[in-house]
């Protein structure tokens, strides 16, 4: 059985022989030797992202002022055409703006519109806190029952379902499940947020026509990084989205009395975009698409392979899917003292991650920023303060 030394000395190999290791260097690093395994809640900033922001502010809002305008306002639109790509979509189908639960909440309405005859959305108990308040909101507001879980789909009108789960890490298979949901008769809403910069997701591929997404984890678009909205090609005039904001009109600056829709994806905009978070997501999806999806995704993918090892060796339970098409990004170490042990990872030896409900030390593999030897000195401290 491999000791801690083994590990150690094993991460040491795998991040020699990592064809990704030179883009730790493209971000912004305070200190080099913390562990910091929380990538998958706040990545960590592009160095382009400070200069840019800082460009921003001095040549465009300063030096710009009123005038940069001609060129902000399409920027949702164009920032979209550069993630589209990352998650299988084409341009014009994504527009990065607002939050994902102002998005979520846009999608749901809007999609629901489509489904008058049906009063059923159907999501899983155990997803996303901010998913399923915004499902039981509109549900009392409407009159809507709540279906927990996907079982039965023959009169559900909206499926809302995250791909990968924000504590295990499971995948969903999206192909099967959309193809599913759509062959009852209903609309599928997935939540991108835990997938988005890590997975090439293929919504296309996947006959998927509606997705909302965070840029802030593993797309390193900073602290309240403006969300994304995608769209189906085929759909997006169809859509009646609940907030009817002057972003998304077509006729923005006369001002006129009535509201009428765009024709493109930015019918899904609402109100002035926030040009510094904005401008720092598109940062973050540079990097990533630079870097490129696939090589990311298969980056992922060996170091969950090795964190899974890291656990069989030092007798950590964990829940996170063996399969390597089921994992996602980040090892679940479940231990009924999470909660008091993740502060002192921290404290003890240097490992930042976090805790999540009922016992889960949650160890986020960012693969542009972990290290195998992140991984390696994760484990091997839960594995000492447990014992």
């Amino acid at each position: 059985m491999p000791t801690a030394d083994d590990l150690l000395n094993a991460a040491a190999d795998h991040d020699a022989r990592d064809p990704l290791r030179g883009w730790r260097d493209e971000f912004y690093v305070v200190d080099p030797d913390l562990a910091y395994l929380d990538g998958n809640s706040l990545g960590m900033p592009p160095k382009r992202t400070l200069e840019r922001v800082d460009r921003l502010m001095r040549d465009e809002w300063a030096g710009g002022l009123i005038r940069s305008w001609d060129h902000w306002l399409d920027m949702p639109q164009r920032v979209g055409d550069q993630l589209a790509p990352l998650i299988g979509a084409d341009a014009g189908e994504v527009a990065v703006h607002d939050s994902t639960t102002i998005n979520l909440y846009q999608l749901i309405r809007a999609a629901l519109r489509l489904r008058p005859e049906r009063s059923v959305v159907a999501i899983d108990p155990g997803d996303f806190p901010t998913d399923r308040y915004i499902v039981d909101s509109i549900a009392a507001a409407d009159g809507l029952t709540v279906r927990a879980g996907f079982d039965r789909l023959d009169d559900v009108a909206v499926v809302v379902r995250s791909m990968i789960d924000y504590r295990t890490a499971e995948i969903t298979d999206i192909v099967a499940e959309t193809a599913r949901a759509h062959a009852a008769g209903a609309l599928v809403v997935w939540d991108l947020s835990h997938a988005a910069g890590l997975h090439p997701v293929g919504l296309h591929d996947a006959g998927a026509q509606l997705a909302v997404g965070c840029t802030y984890k593993f797309l390193n678009g900073g602290p309240g990084a403006p969300a994304f909205t995608y769209v189906a090609a085929d759909l997006i005039s169809q859509l009646d989205e609940p907030f009817h904001g002057w972003f998304a009109q077509t006729d923005q600056f006369a001002m006129g009395p009535n509201f009428l829709p765009r024709e493109d994806i930015g019918r899904m905009l609402a109100g002035t975009p926030g040009m510094l978070s904005l401008v720092a997501a598109q940062c973050g999806i540079e990097v990533t698409s630079e870097a490129g999806i696939e090589a990311i995704r298969a980056k992922s993918i060996e170091l969950g392979r090795f964190a899974l090892e890291c656990c069989d060796a030092l007798g950590l339970d964990t829940s996170t899917p063996r399969d390597d098409a089921r994992r996602g990004g980040h090892l679940c170490v479940n231990h009924p003292d999470a909660r008091e042990l993740v502060p002192r990872l921290n404290a003890e030896h240097k490992v930042l991650a976090d805790f999540r409900e009922p016992d889960v030390i949650r160890l986020g593999c960012s693969p542009l920023t972990t290290r195998f030897t992140d991984v390696a000195r994760a484990t091997v401290a839960v594995a000492e303060l447990s014992s």
